[in-house]
């Protein structure tokens, strides 16, 4: 029955992307609830909490699960389990519940640098993790990849990635600008991923004066590429200072809106030197978007990408500081009807950032 259930939706969720007139919806609405934030390099059962970067709620507990983007420089690769009372006050009681080293092919943990894990997914279907990792272009690149694992952390298999988000020579990722977002649609049937920016053969970064194009993939859990879209970054929101460091802006989080199959949230972050962050929710939708899949390059391409609005604009909100927002999960629905939603903003281990969890209610 559950097989037939999720391939139902997954005929759905195909039949949607394909049509060529977009569903009528009423654009979603947010208001912020609260944040809570976490002691900066907190220990937790003897790993250093930090460079939190993805977030899940996992339905079988209503705990949420963490993955750390902690190349294992630190600790061991890893997950964390957390207990967050969300409600229509704020976030409450943020409490870690557990952490598990993420182990692979040959039963260890990772080694340092073998991997840059960034976003996590609990499997709809069977509970285990899902977790992207986005490599690392070098002279001996680390190939971008999304593994499955157990809840005790042991890998279970591969996803089979579309060519082109390979890191070659000349073609795939930017450094620093691969595979981090990943959502379960379709109720599992479905694994939708998003490159952070544009890939090298797809055009240039967004400056000041213009933004650029990444993918979304659409592909089964198994593998199948059944789609890919162009997604329009938005341009840089001011102009960088001069520097060592460059603008880094992107999707690091993708959510499908389960009620709206081919409908998903994602976070915008860009930071830009001399300016600092700044995190834009929006909703996106596939419908009436070409399919380039078979599209080698997006540079001048005629290709519609997918219709994107702006949900909200963590400037707008009562918030201490605008980090490095980089998860994004379902929370608890409120006695509203409301749904929330829950970011945790990535510390990246420094003593100026923060780990933070913000809480905002969406229609």
């Amino acid at each position: 029955m559950r097989s037939r259930s999720w391939l139902a939706a997954v005929a759905l969720v195909v039949g949607t992307v394909a049509a060529t007139t977009p569903a009528a919806a009423a654009a979603p609405q947010a208001r912020y609830l609260g944040h809570a934030t976490l002691p900066h390099k907190s220990l937790f059962q003897n790993t250093t909490v930090g460079g939190l970067s993805g977030i899940d709620r996992d339905p079988r507990t209503g705990e949420y699960v963490l993955i750390s983007d902690d190349r294992s420089n630190i600790d061991p690769v890893r997950i964390y389990t957390a207990r967050l009372d969300v409600d229509a006050t704020g976030v409450h009681d943020v409490a870690l519940t557990g952490t598990t080293p993420l182990r692979g092919p040959d039963g260890g943990t990772y080694p340092a640098n073998a991997v840059d894990p960034e976003d996590v997914r609990v499997d709809p279907l069977t509970g285990d993790y899902w977790w992207s990792q986005e490599g690392n272009r070098a002279a001996t690149p680390v190939q971008p990849s999304i593994q499955r694992s157990t809840r005790a952390g042991a890998h279970r298999s591969t996803l089979p990635l579309p060519a082109n988000y390979a890191i070659t020579p000349d073609a795939g990722p930017r450094g620093n600008r691969a595979l981090e977002a990943i959502t379960f649609d379709a109720a599992g049937g479905l694994v939708t991923s998003i490159v952070e920016g544009p890939l090298l053969q797809d055009g240039e970064e967004s400056t000041v004066d213009r933004g650029s194009l990444a993918r979304i993939t659409v592909q089964t859990r198994f593998g199948h590429v059944l789609s890919q879209h162009a997604y329009p970054l938005e341009p840089l929101f001011a102009a960088p200072e001069p520097g060592p460091w460059g603008p880094d802006t992107g999707v690091p989080a993708i959510l499908a809106d389960p009620r709206h199959p081919g409908h998903y949230f994602t976070l915008e972050r860009s930071w830009v030197p001399g300016s600092d962050y700044k995190v834009r929710l929006y909703e996106i939708d596939l419908w009436g978007s070409t399919d380039v899949k078979g599209v080698a390059s997006l540079r001048d391409t005629a290709a519609k990408p997918v219709r994107k609005t702006l949900v909200a604009d963590l400037d707008d909100f009562p918030l201490p500081l605008i980090d490095n927002v980089e998860g994004l999960a379902w929370g608890p629905r409120l006695p509203s009807g409301e749904r929330t939603l829950v970011l945790v903003a990535d510390d990246n281990f420094a003593a100026e950032e923060v780990t933070r969890f913000i809480a905002l209610a969406v229609r």
